[in-house]
């Protein structure tokens, strides 16, 4: 019998300015029985009390969604075709608590708990970056230690933010003493900018990350360097975490702590492009802020990011 996968609802069906926004327009998927079909599910996130300047990525979920719906179903740049390939779904929001980071925290990890459980890779779509630290939590019971690849302007490795230990600038150092990371198989892309203190980047480099500056990656492709990455950080299975501030802000204005000199829009695609082969266990895309940015075009970047990590999950065909 021919299995039969969810399909993303054409422009010539419905008008693409028509119909429910869910990722792609694919299904809306919420029942127990029809997660447990799915391989890969967009889920979003939308948290942003864990953020230390200019908020607003509890909007990201919503807006990234919405500007999804001009993404068409193949790849033609790498042959990619994951909706012949795998099940995929768009199974809603985790209904955080909007007042208490520490609960939100929580229930964050209760849910990716829920979907691991299914067998389900989440991409999902963020809200801050204190999302990604539950979500590693929930991937170590499930997998064991994960490799990372981390697309960011900012290490994200502080102690603490204004004397808290949960925040959106402190979730790898947290992932870290938790044991959640395999640190040899940690890679950090784009970090930039300035500092509170001299040493910042080399904390992840003493943990034993491999940290690639920004201006490392000036005027160049970045496939060489990912054909490195891909030898570090294979042989287990590996989460891939991308704060759009990790592109330039000429590209990828919406968001809360924006850094000049940042990547490429093209330069974003070969990072997420030259992940595929690794056991990619989980994505995520953060801190899309659309109130600063009202053209649309950060929420149009990540949601083609986001379908560029579904094109390298395992078990997606290439033509």
């Amino acid at each position: 019998m021919t299995t039969k996968f969810h399909q993303p609802l054409g422009g010539n069906e419905v008008p693409r300015f028509g119909g429910i926004a869910t990722m792609m327009r694919l299904p809306h998927i919420q029942s127990a029985e029809d997660k447990q079909q799915l391989d890969a599910a967009f889920v979003g996130v939308p948290l942003d009390i864990g953020a230390s300047l200019r908020s607003g990525s509890r909007f990201g979920p919503r807006d990234i969604r919405a500007n999804s719906v001009l993404i068409r179903p193949y790849n033609m740049a790498t042959g990619a075709a994951p909706f012949d390939s795998i099940n995929v779904a768009d199974i809603g929001d985790v209904a955080i608590n909007t007042f208490n980071l520490l609960d939100a925290v929580r229930i964050i990890e209760e849910a990716y708990d829920e979907i691991l459980r299914f067998g389900i890779r989440p991409l999902t779509l963020g809200g801050d970056h204190t999302v990604t630290l539950p979500i590693l939590r929930a991937m170590r019971k499930k997998y064991g230690k994960v490799g990372l690849i981390h697309v960011d302007a900012h290490a994200d490795v502080n102690d603490e933010m204004f004397g808290e230990k949960i925040a959106h600038g402190t979730t790898f150092r947290r992932a870290v003493e938790e044991d959640l990371l395999d640190c040899p198989r940690v890679v950090q892309i784009g970090l930039r900018a300035t500092s509170y203190g001299a040493d910042d980047f080399n904390w992840g480099r003493r943990q034993g990350f491999r940290v690639v500056q920004a201006e490392e990656c000036w005027h160049q492709s970045l496939a060489p360097l990912m054909a490195e990455v891909r030898e570090q950080v294979s042989g287990g299975p590996v989460y891939l975490s991308f704060d759009i501030d990790g592109i330039d802000p000429a590209f990828a204005p919406g968001t809360g702590t924006p850094e000049i000199g940042g990547l490429t829009t093209i330069q974003g695609m070969e990072i997420v492009r030259g992940c595929l082969g690794l056991d990619l266990v989980g994505t995520d895309l953060m801190e899309v802020s659309p109130p600063y940015d009202t053209t649309g075009s950060t929420s149009i970047l990540a949601a083609n990011l986001l379908y560029e990590m579904l094109c390298v999950l395992p078990g997606v065909k290439h033509q």
